[in-house]
């Protein structure tokens, strides 16, 4: 995940003005919170939410290669 530095905002800006970090979201479509200067949240709006949940084809199809390297003693013995 790439983080664009225009929507990070520390935790304690983030208290003081939560309207500006729904701002960040309005413009950029998420905003990174920043606890001890490391990214800890993300604000995304809710409509976006369960976008991100679906991984593409190669996603899975690289998955699916280290599970078939990492078992492939298993597979060959079910496919005799």
């Amino acid at each position: 995940m790439t983080i664009d530095t225009n929507t990070m905002v520390s935790i304690s800006d983030a208290n003081k003005s939560f309207s500006n970090v729904a701002r960040i979201v309005e413009q950029y479509g998420s905003a990174v919170i920043l606890k001890n200067n490391t990214p800890k949240y993300i604000v995304v709006e809710f409509n976006s939410a369960n976008s991100g949940n679906e991984a593409s084809d190669a996603e899975l199809f690289a998955v699916s290669s280290m599970v078939m390297k990492r078992n492939s003693k298993a597979y060959q013995e079910l496919a005799k």
